[in-house]
């Protein structure tokens, strides 16, 4: 997902002078871009386990479905009608949701393709970000951890736990603590302004100190 997004609720509310002041430091310090999770793959998506592009990939902020992924997507949907048991189409299914910005459809998707093959990070980050941006921030977690337990050095998974903490979860001390632990895996692990990821967490811990 090359997009950019912004936020589907667009203003944050917060319960405390904490909050603002952490929320008022991060939007200066990535420069106006907001908190989102990140997709695993780019848009077009080769096979349900490849990812070839940066870890760090924002998902659209709008899905106006062309002719091409409406074609693409009936397509996809008749492929699994008859082969319920390929994994391949259930993910593609996914993906194509997740591209056109219809997480409530990406997410059955995606959990067929899982029922099916439940050992492919990639697919449970990419689930998370469904779960994220339908409001379900605990569910999202609980995708990401499956991720990353999978495969414990995965980054876009240890990466969007911090969002959601941070963003969904009004809790700066768990996405810090998230953050760290991938930095104990990726020392050069970068935001997504291309900030290292080390300077976005002293920034928080500032707010946190306050």
């Amino acid at each position: 997902m090359a997009a950019s997004e912004s936020e589907p609720n667009g203003t944050v509310k917060k319960e405390t002078m904490m909050i603002i002041a952490v929320t008022a430091l991060l939007i200066g310090f990535l420069g106006g871009i907001v908190f989102s999770a990140y997709k695993t793959g780019p848009t077009t998506h080769p096979t349900p386990q490849t990812n070839t592009s940066s870890p760090f990939i924002k998902a659209p902020a709008n899905g106006g479905i062309s002719a091409q992924d409406s074609a693409a997507i009936l397509s996809l949907e008749r492929e699994v009608a008859v082969n319920k048991d390929n994994v391949m189409a259930w993910t593609q299914l996914g993906h194509k949701f997740f591209d056109t910005n219809q997480p409530a459809k990406a997410i059955p998707a995606y959990q067929h393709a899982l029922e099916l093959d439940p050992n492919t990070p990639d697919v449970w980050t990419d689930l998370g970000v469904m779960f994220r941006r339908t409001s379900q921030p605990m569910e999202a977690l609980k995708a990401f951890d499956h991720a990353r337990q999978i495969d414990p050095n995965h980054q876009q998974s240890r990466f969007n736990r911090g969002v959601v903490f941070l963003y969904d979860l009004k809790d700066p001390q768990s996405a810090v603590a998230a953050w760290k632990e991938l930095l104990a895996i990726k020392p050069d692990s970068m935001a997504p302004n291309g900030q290292p990821l080390s300077k976005l967490i002293a920034d928080v811990e500032k707010t946190i100190k306050k």
